[in-house]
């Protein structure tokens, strides 16, 4: 028999656990599209030495594990270098989470964007700069709001991952659900109650991503590019 007082007992600690979760994972989601738009506009830019930057970004981030990423902002950034954003450590990590979270996952909303942009027509660059429009104008005006239509379901996966992700935050020192779990099973109270402890925890996370999935998906069909 599965032992749920322990669960149920500390169900508070689970559900801020969960909110920490949230609140990185959203604010997260953000940065990451803003970074991943500059990098995908560094990529295609005209200015080779903008492309360079782009793509060693990229490939640098995403052959390198997000627990070294966090590490490096909590460890190096933080505690070596004494970089901080508040006198509260609490803040200061929790900033130190989004930005190694962001940063990484940018990398990844990049090369989906980039894939986007090479689905429009070139001929549609090509008029645009006849009528005189600038780079940064036709790929504001012309191209990004096309290639984000067209890859609303690849950037659904990329956030999914990205909340899946946030579990590996407490390498930043940030508690989220996942250092909240940690948290209980080292209390006596959860021998008998680990398993328990893991299912709500599943279903946590299948709360926050089988919505976003659903959404994604719906928004993909009503947004699609007629070609």
């Amino acid at each position: 028999m599965f032992d749920f007082g322990p669960f149920f007992d500390n169900f508070d600690e689970i559900l801020n656990g969960f909110w920490g979760t949230v609140k990185l994972a959203a604010v997260s989601a953000v940065l990451s599209l803003l970074i991943g738009t500059v990098l995908a506009s560094f990529r295609v830019a005209p200015v080779p030495l903008l492309r360079v930057l782009g793509t060693a970004y990229v490939n640098v981030v995403r052959n390198t594990p997000l627990t070294l990423v966090l590490l490096m902002c909590s460890l190096g950034l933080n505690d070596v270098l004494a970089l901080t954003f508040s006198d509260n450590p609490g803040t200061t990590y929790y900033w130190w989470a989004v930005l190694g979270l962001s940063g990484y996952t940018g990398a990844f909303v990049c090369e989906s964007l980039r894939a986007g942009i090479n689905t429009v027509p070139l001929g549609q660059a090509e008029a645009a700069r006849s009528i005189g429009l600038t780079f940064t104008q036709s790929l504001r005006i012309i191209i990004l709001p096309q290639a984000f239509r067209a890859v609303i379901a690849p950037l659904g996966s990329v956030l999914i991952a990205m909340i899946k992700n946030t579990t590996v935050a407490s390498a930043a020192s940030y508690g989220e659900a996942a250092a909240a779990t940690k948290t209980l099973l080292d209390l006596p109270s959860f021998t008998s109650g680990a398993l328990p402890l893991f299912i709500g925890v599943a279903i946590g996370f299948m709360i926050l991503t089988l919505p976003t999935g659903f959404f994604f998906g719906w928004l993909h069909k009503r947004m699609a590019v007629a070609r």
